[in-house]
């Protein structure tokens, strides 16, 4: 490990790795604004819902593409700016983030819900809000001894986002069994299998954030 740090230290950097990495975390982003758009739209018309999930799509596709790019430069770099597992744990990791998100719409597609508990914009908000601390800690990467504390601000941010969406998953699931209107069972399992898919992509983001704190413990 000491040897690695000395070599990061003298070795000239090579950019690319982060330009990828800030395109992947840019795309993450894009997909959690998408991702509150339709949840705080579901009560307009199925045209509008269609669309929405195919910018998300289209998001997905693009993150495909990125994460390809990555791994191929992996294979053809000879000097990377840390260790190569980190690079390619932090591709894999946004890349199953943005799947995580893409799969919520792709459900809301799927089960056209007639109804959908406040729980599931909640935790579109909270995805939200955690691929936006992605953005800024990978922002951060490409000079992390001046931006440490930023960096680590953003990572811890997303780890206590993820508690937060598990309380909300939580209550969520409790208040749609227990509801007092006339909801039917169908209906009740499309929205358990919705909210579970979004509480599943905030875990996605928080395993992004994990990879950070390594670097971050590595690299500082």
């Amino acid at each position: 490990m000491r040897i690695n740090r000395i070599f990061n230290i003298f070795a000239p950097k090579n950019t690319i790795f982060f330009t990828l990495l800030n395109e992947m975390s840019t795309i993450l982003n894009t997909s959690g604004d998408l991702l509150v758009k339709l949840f705080s739209d579901l009560d307009n018309v199925k045209e509008e819902r269609i669309e929405l999930c195919k910018l998300i799509k289209e998001e997905e596709l693009k993150g495909d593409r990125v994460t390809h790019q990555i791994f191929k430069a992996l294979n053809s770099e000879f000097i990377t700016p840390f260790d190569r597992e980190d690079i390619g744990a932090l591709a894999d990791e946004m890349d199953n983030a943005i799947d995580a998100i893409n799969s919520s719409a792709r459900k809301v597609l799927m089960y056209v819900p007639e109804l959908v508990p406040n729980s599931t914009l909640i935790l579109a908000k909270i995805i939200k809000k955690e691929t936006a601390e992605i953005l800024i800690a990978m922002d951060k990467l490409s000079n992390l001894k001046a931006n440490w504390k930023l960096f680590r601000k953003s990572y811890k941010a997303v780890n206590a986002m993820e508690k937060e969406a598990d309380v909300v998953y939580e209550k969520g699931i409790v208040e749609l069994f227990q509801n007092k209107t006339r909801v039917r069972t169908f209906e009740i399992m499309k929205l358990k299998e919705i909210i579970q898919e979004l509480e599943k992509s905030t875990n996605k983001i928080n395993n992004v954030g994990k990879i950070l704190k390594n670097i971050f413990i590595k690299y500082t």
